[in-house]
C-alpha cells in the first residue's frame, strides 16, 4: 500500500538549505520515492502560515518511506537543514485502503 511523505518547510538560509535539497533526489530514488509536489504555487486555506514550502513524496509503503527518512544518507543530508538552514515538519502517512 503506498504511503506519502508530507513535508512543510520554512527556509532560513537558502544557500545551506540547497546543500540538503541537492542530495535528496538521489536518496529518494534509491528508496523508490516519487515526488508528486515540491515548491510551486500554493494556498493556505486554514491554519497558521508558518510554512512556505510544501513537498509530497509517494513511497511504495510506509515502511519504505520510514526507512528512507531514517537512512544514513538522508540523515547526513538533513544535517544541513537541521543546523539552522530551515525548519521542517515531516509526516509519513499510509494511503489506499487505510483511508476508509
Amino acid at each position: 500500500m503506498p504511503a506519502y511523505w508530507i513535508a512543510r518547510a520554512k527556509i532560513h538560509d537558502p544557500v545551506e538549505y540547497k546543500k540538503y535539497t541537492d542530495l535528496v533526489p538521489g536518496i529518494l530514488q534509491k528508496y523508490g520515492g516519487k515526488v508528486l509536489a515540491r515548491g510551486g504555487k500554493y494556498q493556505i486555506n486554514e491554519g497558521p502560515e508558518d510554512f512556505h514550502r510544501f513537498v509530497v513524496i509517494e513511497f511504495p509503503s510506509l515502511e519504505v518511506g520510514v526507512s528512507c527518512f531514517e537512512s544514513p544518507e538522508y540523515v547526513a543530508a538533513a544535517a544541513f537543514r537541521r543546523a539552522g538552514a530551515g525548519v521542517v515538519e515531516n509526516v509519513i502517512v499510509e494511503g489506499g485502503e487505510a483511508t476508509r
